[in-house]
């Protein structure tokens, strides 16, 4: 029963609790993205620890699953057209740490631990060129 002289700091508590409860009862569905129309969804690859970009690559419902059951990044390659999961030649893995999506549900964003560099070139980022 509620108070009729309930503070207002009080009403809040009680209506963070109900939110964070429902949080708690959601399950994410990877069905509720928005792959594009070509199957992927653009992925930024970014170093848990000092937040830095690392990369940016793609992926598709497949490998999304393969990642998130395995705990380390695997991509769909537009090129090569086929899976490959970072550091499987180089041993630069990925260990993700966390994935996110954004507002729209077009974009996730995977927090890793990365051993060695992330880009193909030798640098620890992919981006290391600078337009200014």
């Amino acid at each position: 029963m509620k108070k009729e002289n309930e503070s207002p700091r009080a009403k809040a508590r009680v209506s963070l609790n109900k939110i964070l409860e429902r949080k708690r009862k959601y399950k994410f569905n990877i069905s509720c993205l928005k792959f594009g129309k070509d199957g992927l969804i653009p992925v930024i690859i970014q170093d848990y620890r000092n937040k830095e970009v690392l990369m940016m690559a793609y992926m598709n419902k497949v490998s999304l699953a393969r990642t998130l059951k395995a705990g380390k990044t695997c991509f769909w390659s537009r090129s090569r057209k086929k899976y490959w999961v970072k550091g499987e030649t180089s041993g630069h893995f990925q260990y993700v740490k966390s994935v996110a999506y954004d507002c729209d549900l077009d974009a996730l964003l995977i927090k890793v631990r990365q051993e060695g560099v992330a880009c193909h070139t030798g640098n620890r980022s992919c981006f290391f060129r600078k337009i200014k």
